[in-house]
Formats: C-alpha cells, sequence, structure tokens
C-alpha cells in the first residue's frame, strides 16, 4: 500500500498550486465559459458552472487515468 504521507504531501501541494493559480488570476476565465447559465434579476440570481464543470470532470478523469496507468 502505498505511503499516506506521500499522498497528503501531493495534495496538499496540488491545492497550493490551484490556490496560487486564482490568486494570480490565471484561472479568472473559469466559471465564465461558454454554456455556463447564469440568470440575473432584481429578485435574486441563479448560476450553474454546467460548462466549467464539465471542463473539471474531463480534467480529472485524464488524470485518474494517468496516475492508473503508472502507479
Amino acid at each position: 500500500m502505498p505511503d499516506p504521507g506521500k499522498w497528503l504531501l501531493v495534495a496538499g501541494a496540488a491545492i497550493m498550486l490551484l490556490g496560487l493559480l486564482v490568486h494570480f488570476g490565471l484561472l479568472s476565465w473559469f466559471g465564465r465559459l461558454p454554456g455556463d447559465i447564469r440568470i440575473e434579476r432584481p429578485g435574486g440570481s441563479f448560476y450553474f458552472p454546467l460548462t466549467s464543470m464539465l471542463v473539471v470532470s474531463v480534467v480529472v478523469s485524464l488524470l485518474a487515468q494517468l496516475l492508473r496507468r503508472f502507479f
């Protein structure tokens, strides 16, 4: 069984990298893709990031396949 400490370090580094990308505005396009549903009215607003979640799903699936193949 793989060492859980190493996996926690990798997960922490990935979260930190993602946080830096968001902080410096390199992911400002995320959530504003064509296909994301946004309805804003005076009484309230509704937001459903359909396309953004599809992109996340594809990226996570590809990473899982790569990890499965090499480990």
